[in-house]
Protein backbone atom coordinates (compact mmCIF):
# COMPACT_ATOMS: atom_id res chain seq x y z
CA UNK A 1 0.00 0.00 0.00
CA UNK A 2 1.39 3.24 -0.44
CA UNK A 3 1.19 5.58 1.96
CA UNK A 4 3.08 8.75 0.56
CA UNK A 5 1.35 11.80 0.17
CA UNK A 6 -0.39 12.88 -2.70
CA UNK A 7 1.04 16.30 -3.02
CA UNK A 8 4.28 17.75 -1.92
CA UNK A 9 4.71 21.75 -2.57
CA UNK A 10 8.40 22.89 -2.23
CA UNK A 11 9.39 26.41 -2.23
CA UNK A 12 13.31 26.62 -2.37
CA UNK A 13 15.35 29.10 -2.06
CA UNK A 14 17.36 31.63 0.11
CA UNK A 15 15.56 34.93 1.21
CA UNK A 16 18.51 36.51 2.18
CA UNK A 17 19.84 37.03 -1.31
CA UNK A 18 17.46 38.83 -3.10
CA UNK A 19 15.72 37.25 -6.09
CA UNK A 20 17.20 33.61 -4.93
CA UNK A 21 13.92 33.69 -2.21
CA UNK A 22 11.63 33.44 -5.52
CA UNK A 23 10.28 29.76 -4.16
CA UNK A 24 9.99 30.51 -0.81
CA UNK A 25 7.96 33.67 -1.24
CA UNK A 26 5.88 31.90 -4.11
CA UNK A 27 5.11 29.07 -1.87
CA UNK A 28 4.08 31.68 0.92
CA UNK A 29 2.01 33.16 -1.39
CA UNK A 30 0.10 29.95 -2.42
CA UNK A 31 -0.84 28.79 1.15
CA UNK A 32 -2.13 33.14 1.87
CA UNK A 33 -4.34 32.46 -1.59
CA UNK A 34 -5.24 28.96 -1.07
CA UNK A 35 -6.66 26.10 1.09
CA UNK A 36 -6.08 22.71 -0.31
CA UNK A 37 -7.84 19.68 0.34
CA UNK A 38 -6.06 17.10 3.01
CA UNK A 39 -3.22 14.93 0.85
CA UNK A 40 -2.04 18.01 -0.40
CA UNK A 41 0.94 19.57 1.99
CA UNK A 42 3.22 22.98 1.28
CA UNK A 43 6.40 23.16 2.88
CA UNK A 44 8.93 26.40 2.84
CA UNK A 45 12.19 23.88 1.60
CA UNK A 46 14.56 27.12 2.34
CA UNK A 47 18.18 26.06 1.83
CA UNK A 48 17.64 22.35 3.41
CA UNK A 49 19.36 20.84 0.50
CA UNK A 50 19.59 17.18 0.78
CA UNK A 51 17.27 17.62 3.92
CA UNK A 52 14.55 17.64 1.72
CA UNK A 53 15.02 14.34 0.46
CA UNK A 54 12.88 12.95 3.00
CA UNK A 55 10.05 15.58 1.74
CA UNK A 56 10.05 14.28 -1.65
CA UNK A 57 10.61 10.76 -1.26
CA UNK A 58 7.01 10.90 0.86
CA UNK A 59 5.53 12.50 -2.16
CA UNK A 60 3.89 10.77 -5.12
CA UNK A 61 3.46 14.21 -6.91
CA UNK A 62 6.06 17.08 -6.28
CA UNK A 63 5.28 20.76 -7.36
CA UNK A 64 8.53 23.12 -6.89
CA UNK A 65 8.81 26.75 -6.99
CA UNK A 66 12.70 27.94 -7.49
CA UNK A 67 14.66 30.77 -9.22
CA UNK A 68 16.04 29.27 -12.23
CA UNK A 69 18.73 31.04 -14.38
CA UNK A 70 18.47 29.92 -18.34
CA UNK A 71 19.75 33.21 -19.77
CA UNK A 72 16.01 35.12 -20.35
CA UNK A 73 14.62 37.80 -19.35
CA UNK A 74 14.38 39.12 -15.59
CA UNK A 75 11.07 38.06 -14.36
CA UNK A 76 10.34 35.72 -17.38
CA UNK A 77 8.42 32.36 -15.99
CA UNK A 78 9.24 28.64 -17.00
CA UNK A 79 7.39 25.62 -16.21
CA UNK A 80 9.36 22.75 -16.42
CA UNK A 81 7.94 18.95 -16.10
CA UNK A 82 9.06 15.40 -15.72
CA UNK A 83 12.21 14.70 -17.42
CA UNK A 84 13.04 18.80 -17.85
CA UNK A 85 13.64 18.84 -14.18
CA UNK A 86 16.73 17.01 -13.32
CA UNK A 87 18.00 19.39 -16.13
CA UNK A 88 17.27 22.29 -14.28
CA UNK A 89 17.83 21.44 -11.32
CA UNK A 90 21.91 20.97 -11.98
CA UNK A 91 22.28 24.44 -12.45
CA UNK A 92 23.20 26.47 -9.14
CA UNK A 93 22.43 29.63 -9.44
CA UNK A 94 24.90 30.52 -6.76
CA UNK A 95 27.23 28.90 -3.97
CA UNK A 96 24.19 29.63 -1.57
CA UNK A 97 21.95 26.86 -3.18
CA UNK A 98 21.90 23.14 -3.26
CA UNK A 99 21.41 21.46 -6.53
CA UNK A 100 17.75 20.04 -6.63
CA UNK A 101 18.98 17.15 -9.14
CA UNK A 102 20.94 15.62 -6.16
CA UNK A 103 17.65 15.18 -4.41
CA UNK A 104 15.53 13.75 -7.12
CA UNK A 105 18.51 11.42 -8.04
CA UNK A 106 18.68 9.73 -4.63
CA UNK A 107 15.11 9.50 -4.67
CA UNK A 108 15.53 7.60 -7.83
CA UNK A 109 18.69 5.38 -6.54
CA UNK A 110 16.01 4.62 -3.26
CA UNK A 111 13.07 3.63 -5.67
CA UNK A 112 11.19 6.42 -4.05
CA UNK A 113 11.24 9.20 -6.86
CA UNK A 114 7.89 10.64 -7.50
CA UNK A 115 5.20 10.07 -9.94
CA UNK A 116 4.90 13.03 -11.10
CA UNK A 117 7.19 16.37 -10.98
CA UNK A 118 6.91 19.86 -12.36
CA UNK A 119 8.90 22.80 -11.56
CA UNK A 120 7.66 26.80 -11.35
CA UNK A 121 10.28 28.93 -12.20
CA UNK A 122 11.40 32.74 -12.82
CA UNK A 123 14.90 34.19 -14.23
CA UNK A 124 16.18 36.12 -11.43
CA UNK A 125 17.50 39.68 -12.03
CA UNK A 126 19.67 40.24 -8.89
CA UNK A 127 21.27 37.59 -6.54
CA UNK A 128 24.05 39.46 -4.81
CA UNK A 129 21.95 42.06 -2.47
CA UNK A 130 22.62 40.31 0.69
CA UNK A 131 18.98 41.25 2.68
CA UNK A 132 17.70 42.67 -0.13
CA UNK A 133 14.36 41.51 -0.95
CA UNK A 134 12.93 40.57 -4.21
CA UNK A 135 13.61 42.67 -7.38
CA UNK A 136 10.19 44.18 -9.03
CA UNK A 137 10.30 42.11 -12.05
CA UNK A 138 10.48 39.08 -9.92
CA UNK A 139 7.82 40.19 -7.56
CA UNK A 140 5.90 41.30 -10.28
CA UNK A 141 5.60 37.44 -11.41
CA UNK A 142 4.25 35.80 -7.99
CA UNK A 143 0.73 36.06 -8.50
CA UNK A 144 1.18 34.33 -11.97
CA UNK A 145 3.46 31.77 -10.24
CA UNK A 146 0.43 30.84 -7.62
CA UNK A 147 -2.23 31.01 -10.60
CA UNK A 148 0.30 28.38 -12.35
CA UNK A 149 0.71 26.48 -9.36
CA UNK A 150 -3.23 26.08 -8.26
CA UNK A 151 -3.85 25.23 -12.28
CA UNK A 152 -1.29 22.16 -12.20
CA UNK A 153 -2.69 21.35 -8.36
CA UNK A 154 -6.10 21.18 -9.96
CA UNK A 155 -5.41 19.25 -13.01
CA UNK A 156 -3.99 16.68 -10.58
CA UNK A 157 -6.81 16.75 -8.80
CA UNK A 158 -6.11 18.73 -6.13
CA UNK A 159 -8.00 21.75 -6.27
CA UNK A 160 -7.34 24.58 -3.89
CA UNK A 161 -10.22 26.79 -2.64
CA UNK A 162 -9.70 30.32 -2.48
CA UNK A 163 -9.37 32.02 0.69
CA UNK A 164 -11.94 34.42 1.90
CA UNK A 165 -10.51 38.43 2.67
CA UNK A 166 -11.10 37.88 6.19
CA UNK A 167 -9.27 34.53 6.26
CA UNK A 168 -5.66 34.04 7.69
CA UNK A 169 -3.54 31.06 6.96
CA UNK A 170 -0.91 29.70 9.27
CA UNK A 171 2.49 30.89 7.78
CA UNK A 172 4.98 28.33 6.77
CA UNK A 173 7.99 30.15 8.54
CA UNK A 174 9.08 32.26 11.17
CA UNK A 175 6.94 35.59 11.49
CA UNK A 176 9.96 37.69 11.43
CA UNK A 177 10.81 36.61 7.93
CA UNK A 178 7.53 37.26 6.43
CA UNK A 179 7.80 39.19 3.25
CA UNK A 180 6.06 42.17 5.12
CA UNK A 181 8.15 42.43 8.33
CA UNK A 182 11.48 41.19 5.99
CA UNK A 183 10.80 44.46 3.68
CA UNK A 184 10.05 46.57 6.77
CA UNK A 185 12.51 45.76 9.27
CA UNK A 186 15.61 45.55 7.28
CA UNK A 187 18.35 47.95 7.04
CA UNK A 188 18.71 50.24 3.96
CA UNK A 189 21.32 49.70 0.94
CA UNK A 190 23.04 52.98 2.45
CA UNK A 191 23.11 51.65 5.93
CA UNK A 192 24.23 47.97 6.12
CA UNK A 193 26.60 46.29 3.25
CA UNK A 194 24.69 44.04 0.87
CA UNK A 195 27.33 42.79 -1.09
CA UNK A 196 29.01 41.09 1.94
CA UNK A 197 31.01 42.13 4.56
CA UNK A 198 33.04 45.43 4.08
CA UNK A 199 35.91 44.67 5.82
CA UNK A 200 36.54 41.78 3.58
CA UNK A 201 35.47 43.61 0.74
CA UNK A 202 38.43 46.22 1.57
CA UNK A 203 40.74 43.46 2.73
CA UNK A 204 39.90 42.01 -1.11
CA UNK A 205 40.22 45.62 -2.88
CA UNK A 206 44.28 46.24 -0.68
CA UNK A 207 45.39 42.44 -1.66
CA UNK A 208 43.69 42.17 -4.83
CA UNK A 209 42.41 38.90 -3.77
Amino acid sequence: MDTRREVLVLGIGNLLWSDEGFGVRAVEALNQAYRFPDGVELVDGGTLGLGLLSYVEASRRVLVFDAIDFGLAPGELKVLRGAEVPAWGARKLSPHQNGFNDILALAHLHGAAPEQIVAVGVQPKTLDDFGGSLTAPVRARLDEAVATAADQLAQWGFAGHPRGRDESAAPLNASPVALDAYEGERPSAESACRIGDARLLELRQRTGT
